[in-house]
C-alpha cells in the first residue's frame, strides 16, 4: 500500500513539474500564432505616427515638389512647434473647444444621469420611450448638423416656436451671430450625445446590488442619501469611463459644427478641429497641421491615463 502510494506521490509531483514547462510552451506558441496580427496592428497604429512625427519638424507640404519621404531637406528646427505657442488663432480655437466641452459634457452627463435613474425603475411604455430616447445617437453627424442648420434659420422651427411663446414677431439670427451660433451648436451636440452617456449610466445604474439599497431603506434613508451614499460611490468607475468618453470626443467636435457653421461668423464656432481642416484643406502647411495634431493627442492621452488611473485607485478602494 505504501510503495503505491509513493509511486502516486511521485507521479503527482513529476506532474506539477511538468505544467509550467506546458504553460511555457502555450505561450510560446500562443506569442507565435499571433504575431503577425500584433506585427500589423503595429504597423497600422505606428507608422502613421512616426510619419506625423517626421513631419511635424519639417515645412513640407503637397505644394513642395517632393515626396513625403524626402521632407528632411526642408527641417525646420522645430519651427513649427515655436510657431503653434505663439498661434493666437490656434489658442483661440482650443479655447472654443475647452468651451464646448466644459458645457456639453457636464450637460450631457446631468440629463444622462437624470434619465438613467428614470429608466432604472418600469413604467408603462418604457420599451417605447428607450426607443425613442436613443434615436439621436444613431442619427449621422452630419445630418443631425444639418437639421439644426434648418432648425435655427430666422425662418426656422425654433423662432416659430418663440414667436408663439412671446406673441410677438422672432427672427434671431442664429447661426449669424458670434455669440448664439456657438450656443447652437452646443445644443445640437447635447442632443445628439447625451443618450450615449444615459446609456453608458444606464448600464452602471442596473449593476448597483440591490441588496444594499434595501438595506439602507429598511434603515431609514431616503431615496437621495440611498443615492449619494450607495449608487453614486458603486457607479464611480462607470462615471469616469462616460466622462472621459465624452471629453475625448467633444475635443473632436467637427461634423456637426462644420455642417451647421462652417467655423463663422467670421472665426466665432472655429473650434480646433475645424482650424485643422482649414489648414490642412485650404492653406495646405501639412507640417504645421502635424505638429497641431501631434500636441492635441498628447493632451488627449494625458486625460486618457488621468482617466484610467482614477479607474485603477477607485478598483483599489472598496466604494
Amino acid at each position: 500500500m505504501s510503495a503505491v502510494m509513493a509511486t502516486i506521490s511521485e507521479d503527482a509531483m513529476k506532474t506539477a513539474q511538468a505544467r509550467p514547462d506546458l504553460r511555457d510552451e502555450g505561450a510560446r506558441l500562443g506569442f507565435r500564432l499571433t504575431l503577425p496580427a500584433q506585427i500589423l496592428v503595429l504597423f497600422i497604429s505606428a507608422f502613421p505616427l512616426l510619419m506625423q512625427l517626421y513631419i511635424s519638424v519639417t515645412d513640407w507640404s503637397p505644394l513642395s515638389g517632393l515626396g513625403w519621404w524626402n521632407a528632411w531637406s526642408l527641417w525646420n528646427n522645430f519651427a513649427n512647434y515655436t510657431d503653434l505657442a505663439a498661434d493666437a488663432r490656434f489658442w483661440s480655437a482650443l479655447k472654443r473647444t475647452a468651451i464646448v466641452m466644459i458645457v456639453c459634457v457636464p450637460a450631457e452627463f446631468l440629463l444622462g444621469l437624470a434619465l438613467a435613474t428614470l429608466f432604472a425603475d418600469d413604467f408603462p411604455g418604457k420599451r417605447i420611450f428607450y426607443s425613442i430616447l436613443l434615436m439621436p445617437m444613431m442619427v449621422v453627424p452630419a445630418v443631425a448638423g444639418y437639421m439644426f442648420f434648418m432648425l435655427f434659420q430666422s425662418g426656422g422651427p425654433v423662432n416659430d416656436i418663440l414667436s408663439s411663446l412671446t406673441g410677438s414677431p422672432v427672427t434671431i439670427a442664429w447661426l449669424s451671430d458670434p455669440t448664439l451660433a456657438l450656443f447652437a451648436v452646443m445644443v445640437a451636440d447635447i442632443w445628439q450625445w447625451t443618450p450615449l452617456m444615459f446609456l453608458i449610466l444606464l448600464a452602471g445604474l442596473v449593476g448597483v446590488p440591490e441588496d444594499q439599497i434595501k438595506a439602507a431603506t429598511l434603515l431609514g434613508a431616503n431615496p437621495w442619501q440611498r443615492f449619494v451614499t450607495i449608487v453614486l460611490p458603486k457607479m464611480k468607475m462607470i462615471i469616469i469611463i462616460a466622462l472621459a468618453i465624452r471629453v475625448i470626443e467633444n475635443f473632436k467636435i467637427f461634423d456637426t459644427l462644420y455642417i451647421m457653421t462652417g467655423g463663422g461668423p467670421g472665426v466665432a464656432t472655429e473650434t480646433i478641429s475645424v482650424y485643422i481642416y482649414k489648414l490642412t484643406t485650404q492653406d495646405l502647411i501639412w507640417g504645421y497641421v502635424a505638429a497641431i495634431a501631434l500636441a492635441i493627442l498628447i493632451v488627449l492621452s494625458i486625460v486618457a491615463v488621468l482617466a484610467m488611473r482614477r479607474m485603477a485607485r477607485s478598483r483599489e478602494v472598496p466604494a
